[in-house]
């Protein structure tokens, strides 16, 4: 058996059957971010555990659940609240545990957009750190995500799991990516900085992890960022096959994407400190004090 973490923050609209999924495991643990809406009081209605700690980053919190709250069982599943477990993925996710070959095991995620799946424009099959050995994985921040951290070998699940990204409305969605797009701004200065395209796993990466990752670096530094998310996604990918609800996906991101270009810019005109008029400073209170 395997212990579930849920990650929540004002989940309310979502908590309720993301437990009700959740709870074919014996262990279920809500970590909370102090919710001010009711996810707390409708989460205690529920056989779990529950647990509150201030949000400071998504790879700090994880980390952090993974290392003081304890479990049942050394095997663990993260479980967003708008993520759903499924009977299929929780009996593949046991026989896994079966074999000591691995740490950890992604799993790719069907998203759920505008009450249909969309498997062309998001990239399916997309995958996620989820079922892992709790000693052997931690993470770190990347933007305004994570990115995992694996002492060991890891393999990937056939099974996936349904991830209803704007059930809560299109005003949250936005509002959210809002935020999200400033700490992708700030990572995405820091990878032009200090960066740079790793072109072996781009062509030649040994899973869709690294291939992926090694895209998102380059798109970076492609001139019309917006633009180009949106041609790739609707027309590579085959968005236009995802129907009306394909559309709306690939325009929000290219939207989203808009948004980290206007912020990276932003960043850019932002006067850097000083450092010349401190140092003039420093040597004219040192001049004084010499000749006094």
């Amino acid at each position: 058996m395997f212990s579930i973490y849920i990650l929540t923050y004002n989940e309310e609209l979502e908590i309720a059957p993301c437990l009700e999924s959740a709870l074919l495991s014996d262990d279920v643990v809500v970590v909370d971010s102090y919710s001010s809406d009711r996810t707390v009081e409708i989460a205690s209605r529920y056989p779990v555990r529950i647990v509150q700690h201030a949000f400071e980053s998504h790879g700090k919190q994880r980390t952090w659940m993974l290392r003081e709250v304890p479990t049942q069982h050394d095997w663990v599943y993260i479980l967003e609240a708008d993520e759903r477990m499924t009977k299929e993925l929780f009996a593949e996710c046991l026989q896994a545990l079966k074999s000591d070959t691995y740490v950890g095991y992604y799993v790719a995620e069907r998203v759920m957009f505008m009450n249909r799946w969309i498997p062309h424009c998001t990239q399916y099959p997309r995958y996620q750190m989820r079922l892992f050995r709790k000693d052997k994985v931690w993470f770190d921040d990347y933007g305004h995500t994570e990115r995992e951290v694996c002492d060991g070998a890891t393999d990937f699940l056939k099974q996936t799991y349904p991830h209803y990204t704007s059930g809560k409305g299109f005003s949250r969605w936005i509002d959210k990516h809002n935020r999200y797009s400033t700490d992708e701004a700030k990572e995405t200065l820091r990878q032009l900085k200090e960066g740079q395209v790793d072109w072996q796993k781009l062509f030649f990466g040994s899973s869709e992890v690294e291939r992926r990752r090694a895209l998102k670096d380059f798109s970076l530094r492609l001139p019309f960022r917006p633009l180009v998310r949106f041609v790739y996604m609707y027309f590579f990918l085959g968005g236009f096959l995802d129907g009306r609800a394909g559309f709306t996906w690939c325009t929000l991101q290219a939207f989203y994407e808009y948004l980290i270009v206007l912020k990276v810019w932003e960043l850019q005109q932002q006067d850097p400190p000083n450092d010349s008029f401190e140092e003039e400073t420093v040597s004219r209170e040192t001049s004084i004090g010499s000749s006094s």
